[in-house]
C-alpha cells in the first residue's frame, strides 16, 4: 500500500492536492495515479477509486474471495491494493459473464458459496503467489494481529506442493509478528534477499534516562534502520520528537539510517548499498568486540 493511499484512507478517502503534498512527495502522488491506486475526481482533489464488491464478484463467479482481497477483508496489511477483486474458483471452471470484473485464480476444493478464504489459507495464497515482499507484508500482519502463529504457518507452508510452495515456505520462515508496518516488512525483505543478517525488528534501547525503539536494530554493531513514512513523521511536532530521539541515540553510540517510502520501494539497491557501507565502517563493531556499550541495555521486543 502506497503512502498516498495510506493518507487518503486516514482522511476518509479524499484529500486535496495541498493536503497530500503536505505529507507525501509529488512523485508518490504521480506514481499512485499511474498505478490506478488513486483517482482525480476534480481539479486539485483526489480520492480512492471505487472498486467492485469482492464478495459480490465471488458469488458471480461461483468462487470465494481470495489472495489480497481476502487479506483486506481479514484486516491484514497489504503492500498494494488489488485493482480488481481477487477470486478463486474451482479448477477447470470457466470465467462466467458478469458486469463485475475480477482477477481469477483456480484451485482444488474451492467452495462455491461466494465467501472468503480462511485466514491461514489467505496468508499462504499471498505468500505463494506474489513477490517475497508482498507475501511477507501479509504474513507479518497476520502474525501481528495474533490470528495465526508462526508454528501454525510453518507447518502449513511445509505441507504445500506445486507452484509457489518454496516461496511460501520462505515467507513462513521469515515472517515476524514484531514488524509494525508494510514499509518495515519491505525493508526487512530487502535485508533478507540481500543476505544481510543480524538485524532484529523493534529493538529497544534503554538506560536510566532514555528509552527508544527502532524499527530494525543490530545490537552488536549499534546500527539502527528506520522505515519512515510521511504519514507518521510529517508534522512539526514529529520533527522535533525525531530530532531529539536521533540525537539521544547518537550520543549513546548508535548510528541511525532512515529510509523513506521512495527509497525502499523505488531504489532498493541504493538502500542495500548504504546499509552495507554502514556495516563495513561501523564503529559499533569495535564496541561490540570490547563487550558492548556500557550502561545501555538492549531488548528485543517480543
Amino acid at each position: 500500500m502506497s503512502e498516498v493511499v495510506e493518507v487518503l484512507q486516514r482522511r476518509g478517502g479524499t484529500a486535496s492536492f495541498r493536503e497530500l503534498r503536505a505529507v507525501v512527495s509529488l512523485r508518490a502522488i504521480r506514481t499512485a495515479l499511474d498505478r490506478g491506486q488513486i483517482t482525480r475526481i476534480a481539479k486539485g482533489v483526489y480520492a480512492l477509486p471505487p472498486a467492485a464488491d469482492p464478495l459480490a464478484a465471488a458469488r458471480a463467479q461461483g468462487g470465494v474471495v481470495s489472495h489480497l482481497s481476502a487479506a483486506q477483508l481479514h484486516g491484514f496489511a497489504v503492500l498494494d491494493l488489488p485493482r480488481k477483486p481477487q477470486v478463486t474458483v474451482p479448477r477447470g471452471q470457466h470465467r462466467r459473464l458478469s458486469t463485475l470484473d475480477c482477477q481469477l485464480y483456480w484451485a482444488d476444493d474451492v467452495p462455491s458459496d461466494g465467501g472468503c478464504t480462511g485466514k491461514l489459507r489467505t496468508v499462504l495464497d499471498c505468500a505463494r503467489t506474489f513477490p517475497f515482499a508482498a507475501g511477507l507484508t501479509v504474513a507479518d500482519s497476520a502474525l501481528r494481529l495474533g490470528v495465526i502463529d508462526r508454528s501454525q504457518l510453518a507447518v502449513a507452508a511445509g505441507e504445500l506442493a506445486g507452484p509457489g510452495s518454496r516461496r511460501a515456505r520462505r515467507v513462513a520462515a521469515a515472517a515476524d509478528s514484531r514488524s509494525e508496518s508494510p514499509l518495515e516488512s519491505v525493508l526487512r525483505s530487502l535485508l533478507i534477499e540481500g543476505g544481510i543478517d543480524g538485524f532484529e525488528p523493534q529493538v529497544v534501547i534503554r538506560d536510566g534516562v532514555f528509552s527508544a525503539r527502532v524499527d530494525l536494530g543490530h545490537p552488536e554493531l549499534l546500527l539502527a534502520l528506520e522505515a519512515d513514512s510521511f504519514a507518521y513523521h510529517g508534522t512539526r511536532s514529529a520533527l522535533i520528537r525525531d530530532c531529539r530521539r536521533h540525537t539521544n541515540l547518537t550520543i549513546r553510540g548508535w548510528r541511525l539510517l532512515r529510509f523513506s517510502w521512495e527509497d525502499v520501494m523505488f531504489d532498493p539497491e541504493w538502500v542495500l548499498d548504504a546499509i552495507r557501507q554502514a556495516i563495513a565502517g561501523s564503529p559499533g563493531h569495535h564496541i561490540a568486540q570490547e563487550g558492548g556499550a556500557s550502561g545501555v541495555a538492549i531488548w528485543l521486543a517480543s
